[in-house]
């Protein structure tokens, strides 16, 4: 099984890429990538720059990238209550790709914070929408107060309740014979 797994954050420090890193290695045998979005970064996107520009080719990379694999692993960051301005550009271009952002892929929605909501709204959002862009969302979970739950040190969850939703979330993108 290939999986792709990343933070909508564009953050050199994102606990969210932590959390999707993590969540994508207790899938058993998979093969794992981990993109970083930074690596997609394009102008803002608008009406007239899509005149001017067509699809960056960076948009139709991603686009791409989602197609090979066999699943994917979100984990959203929250600004204000909503996607980041990093994240959301990347979607909005790639959308004019294709509305079937996510090719029917199976996806495990999560998200982070250091406070208590862990992200909720925008992790709610996401889910919420994913469906209407072809994403088979198989679950979603957010983790509330990054600190208190995530041995950074270890790379894992220390916090076992936890641990065990998100081994649950992620054993939802192993194919079923």
């Amino acid at each position: 099984m290939k999986l792709l797994a990343f933070a909508a954050s564009n953050s050199s420090a994102s606990i969210n890429k932590q959390l999707a890193t993590y969540a994508a290695s207790l899938v058993e045998g998979a093969e794992i990538e981990v993109l970083d979005i930074n690596d997609y970064e394009m102008p803002i996107f608008s009406q007239d720059r899509e005149n001017e520009l067509g699809q960056p080719e960076l948009a139709q990379q991603f686009f791409a990238k989602i197609g090979s694999v066999d699943g994917i692993i979100i984990s959203f960051a929250e600004h204000n209550g909503s996607y980041t301005a990093a994240y959301k550009n990347l979607f909005d271009w790639t959308s004019r790709i294709d509305m079937k952002v996510f090719q029917n892929k199976p996806m495990v929605l999560l998200a982070t914070s250091p406070g208590p909501g862990g992200a909720a709204t925008v992790l709610a959002a996401a889910s919420g929408s994913a469906p209407y862009f072809a994403a088979d969302v198989k679950a979603s979970l957010s983790v509330p107060s990054f600190y208190d739950n995530f041995d950074i040190e270890a790379g894992k969850m220390r916090n076992e309740e936890l641990n065990q939703q998100l081994r649950d979330a992620v054993f939802k993108l192993q194919p079923t014979s």
